[in-house]
């Protein structure tokens, strides 16, 4: 995080030396010695000193070992901040800050960062460095609580960014920081081009002030990356991740916890793109450097943990996500307690793990725990509480309870609103959800207008050619097909699977999905010879890619056999059938409703092959 706190592995020193000096402060104080306020001083001094040494992200542990000096820090910044000198002015203030913050009591920890500001104010005046650093770290927490009014965080990073030029000048690297932040302000708000420019320029300002080869540098390379990622700029993204983390190597050494990080920013792109063994190489790689520098049990493992899962999750092989997503659960709890944001978060990704497994009894109460937790931790509109939301309903539509569904999706939405603005992705995600739900219902009417706002949408914030935009197309033609629109559904599948082939490669789950859907209507209008070729080919690819035994390989077989079905090719049908069920039965178990799809189907087979 930039213009914080200096984080230092020595800071139990630090403690020893602060503790020695506060018993001191108070024996002095019961013996009414004359030099009280130099005391006092050193107490400060010494309380300034622990604020320095913080860790970036508390642990139970360091929160334990903390605590203690917690009302003492209270002490200095209420009663001897008069004591503290100008350079330490706002440090026990922060301090207190981070200490709230990273148990999620936020109340406390915005109390904290808001008298920091006030009370450098009042002090140092409008043009001191602490201004700009306590408004910097204020826009930074209102940016990661999302509960804020964006314009408001706006313009605390615009008056510290003007401050910061004033005093430093327009091309210093205090300045890029500030400028990198702001970008991640608007990549957060969704608006890419404005925080495209932004990184681009803190880049080229840091590279001028501290050179090509810099940390910083590779910081807000990795910034961008992370953005061009969200934009379905691939290339550009693997580009900027890989000079990122070669400059980490060649500055911090291999074994460092920053090169871990970039290891894991790296794997993350590979997921997106599908290529599974490169990313699981990278995440494992990732896992162990961190376990080994960090420890066992620390956030920032926690994490990587917990996106290895994802790609487990992501590829089917649910008897390796389960357990590390149960794991990554559990440390959090452990580290940061019940009651915090990345506890919610991790619920949430197991209830996600049991939706995808139709273990729908499992997944319902995590999403209401996950949901329940950020509400009362984030407040009512927070981005997660609507991701919850939307998650939730979608487990509903699942189960076919459309009546719980559809007010899910609705508030969903109409809080994506409130809180990103209309132009917005999420709200693009969200009203492509409503439309897929009305879809289940036959509610044709509502359907269309909803997906093609959301494809205008996405087009507009993300481009002519990108991931969401290909799955919005494929979307639309989906309801075509249920129509019997054939030919405007072929023409969007076909749009959908180039756009597709040209963004993630021909070898994507994504392209396997495509040419799936497009066989499903040449078949749909017995163009037989054409839909077969275009089966085999997506059912090949998704073996490839994501394993013999993935519920997607299962319907692939179905979908195939379904084809030879009506053909009357039944020899041909019969083992698909068969091979689906068994897939399905084991990755999804005997009650999911694919499985069910595919006994059903099987049967009928059956039962024809009887009666002939």
């Amino acid at each position: 995080m930039l213009l914080s706190i200096n984080i230092s592995p020595n800071y139990k020193l630090f403690f020893v030396i602060g503790f020695s000096i506060i018993q001191e402060f108070f024996q002095d104080k019961q013996n009414n010695l004359a030099n009280a306020d130099q005391q006092k001083r050193n107490f400060c001094t010494a309380i300034a000193k622990i604020v320095n040494q913080l860790p970036y992200i508390l642990t139970l542990k360091d929160v334990n070992e903390i605590n203690p000096f917690i009302s003492h820090m209270a002490e200095t910044a209420n009663f001897y901040n008069i004591f503290l000198s100008d350079e330490n002015l706002i440090k026990p203030f922060l301090g207190l800050g981070r200490f709230y913050e990273c148990q999620g009591v936020y109340t406390q920890a915005v109390f904290w960062y808001e008298q920091s500001l006030l009370v450098a104010k009042k002090r140092l005046g409008e043009d001191h460095a602490s201004i700009t650093i306590s408004m910097n770290n204020l826009a930074l927490f209102y940016t990661n609580q999302g509960r804020y009014r964006y314009e408001k965080v706006k313009l605390l990073y615009l008056q510290a960014l003007e401050l910061t030029k004033k005093r430093l000048g327009e091309e210093h690297f205090d300045v890029a920081k500030i400028i990198n932040n702001l970008a991640l302000l608007y990549t957060n708000q969704g608006r890419y081009e404005k925080a495209e420019s932004l990184y681009l320029q803190s880049l080229e300002i840091t590279k001028k002030c501290l050179g090509e080869e810099n940390v910083l540098v590779a910081t807000i390379m990795n910034n961008l990356a992370d953005l061009y990622t969200d934009q379905g700029k691939y290339e550009q993204a693997e580009s900027l991740y890989l000079q990122s983390l070669e400059i980490r190597r060649k500055l911090l050494g291999e074994e460092h916890p920053s090169v871990a990080t970039s290891l894991n920013s790296l794997a993350g792109l590979y997921r997106e793109q599908g290529r599974y063994k490169q990313a699981e190489s990278l995440y494992l790689q990732a896992l162990k450097q961190a376990k080994k520098l960090l420890g066992e049990e620390h956030p920032d493992v926690v994490t990587v943990i917990s996106n290895l899962a994802l790609l487990y999750r992501y590829q089917g092989k649910y008897e390796k996500a389960e357990p590390l997503f149960l794991q990554s659960l559990e440390l959090r709890k452990q580290l940061l307690g019940e009651e915090h944001r990345y506890v919610a978060t991790s619920m949430n990704n197991l209830a996600l793990l049991y939706r995808d497994q139709g273990r729908y009894e499992k997944a319902e109460p995590l999403f209401l725990q996950s949901l329940e937790l950020r509400k009362q931790l984030l407040g009512e509109s927070h981005p997660s509480v609507t991701y919850s939301m939307n998650n939730l309903a979608g487990l509903y539509r699942d189960q076919g309870k459309y009546e719980k569904a559809e007010p899910l999706f609705l508030q969903s939405l109409e809080l994506r609103k409130k809180s990103l603005g209309k132009e917005h992705p999420d709200v693009a995600s969200s009203i492509n959800n409503l439309a897929l739900l009305y879809r289940d219902q036959g509610k044709y009417e509502k359907v269309k207008p909803l997906f093609l706002q959301s494809l205008e949408l996405y087009k507009q914030l993300l481009g002519e050619e990108h991931p969401e935009v290909a799955t919005s197309l494929n979307n639309l033609a989906l309801l075509y097909s249920d129509q019997g629109r054939y030919e405007k559904a072929e023409l969007l599948f076909l749009q959908s699977l180039e756009i597709r082939k040209k963004i993630l490669g021909k070898e994507h789950p994504d392209v396997a999905t495509s040419l799936d859907n497009l066989a499903s209507i040449y078949s749909n209008q017995g163009r037989y010879e054409e839909a077969e070729p275009l089966y085999l080919q997506s059912l090949e690819l998704y073996k490839q890619l994501l394993g013999e035994e993935h519920p997607d390989v299962a319907t692939s077989l179905n979908n195939l056999a379904a084809l030879y079905h009506d053909q009357g090719r039944y020899e041909k049908a019969e083992p698909r059938y068969k091979e689906a069920l068994k897939i399905a039965k084991t990755k999804l178990g005997a009650n999911h409703p694919n499985t069910k799809l595919f006994r059903l189907n099987l049967q009928r087979l059956l039962d024809q092959m009887t009666n002939q």
